[in-house]
Parts: structure tokens; sequence; C-alpha cells
């Protein structure tokens, strides 16, 4: 597949994007697998830490909820158990998140899910003037304003990320 075949998909996410208003440019690339925002960064030329992962994880009662953390971090998921107010925060696995979401894991997006679910993202994602997040497709990344998405998924601002 060459990049003239790469095109912007419609998904869930964009008319998510669309229904609320939030201006977004479309970013398709060559997915790899197992590749991580390591390779969409590379392959947008972009700093890994403008490159925001949306991660499904659940809590104790087995609730999901969404994170949105830096590509170059990890979460501490004990530190947000805590500020969530939960006893225990653990990723889902991969046939759970989809199932709650909708997305095939590596295409994950908050936008558009399947079930509404809280957001939690990190702090500093306010700091970039742009980042790039899946657009609900693999190989797609959609450039957003980060002030812009926090009214659109309520998302609760979190100070979780650790060094990757």
């Amino acid at each position: 597949m060459s990049k003239h075949d790469l095109h912007a998909p419609e998904t869930p996410a964009t008319q998510f994007l669309k229904k609320h208003k939030i201006a977004y440019s479309s970013h398709p690339y060559e997915y790899e697998e197992h590749g991580g925002t390591r390779v969409s960064a590379r392959e947008l030329n972009v700093p890994e830490h403008s490159v925001v992962k949306t991660l499904v994880m659940e809590d104790e009662n087995a609730k999901p909820l969404l994170v949105l953390m830096h590509g170059d971090c990890k979460v501490s998921t004990k530190e947000l158990a805590r500020q969530a107010g939960v006893k225990k925060i653990a990723p889902c696995a991969p046939d759970t998140a989809n199932r709650h979401t909708g997305f095939l894991v590596g295409g994950t997006s908050p936008f558009g899910t399947r079930k509404r679910m809280p957001v939690f993202m990190e702090k500093s994602i306010l700091d970039l003037p742009l980042i790039y997040i899946n657009g609900g497709k693999r190989g797609y990344l959609v450039g957003v304003h980060p002030h812009d998405i926090v009214p659109a998924l309520e998302a609760r601002l979190v100070e979780v990320a650790l060094p990757d």
C-alpha cells in the first residue's frame, strides 16, 4: 500500500468530532502490528509525546474507563486508582476493550465509543498546542487541539504519567 492509497475514513470517531463541532485534521499512515505510538509518530514525523494513546482499563468492579496518555509515557495505575477514588485499576483484555469501545485495539479512539465511559486525561496533554489521537481505525490519527476535547468527553484531568 502506498501513501497515495491512504485516505481519511469516516468512523464513529470522526462522526463524533463533526457532531460536537471539533476541528480536526486527518492523518492516515501505514499501520504496523504492535508498532504503537512509536510507529505513528515516526510516520507522521511528530514527537511521540504529542501522540496520545487511548487506553481501555477497568476498576475492581470491571467498570470500564478510558485513559488518555502521552505516547512516550506509561500510566501509574496505582496513582490513577487513588485519583479516581477506586481500589484498583488495570488494563482490559483486548477482546473486552473491543466490546466496550466498538473499536479494534490499535484503532481505539475516545470519540464515538460504543458505550459512554469515564475519561481520564493526563493533565500535561493540555500543554501541547496540538495532539494526534486515534481516529477510530488502525492506521488513522486525527490532529485536535487538546482543550477542545475536554468538554466534549467530560474528561477528568489527572497526573498519573510515568516515563516509558
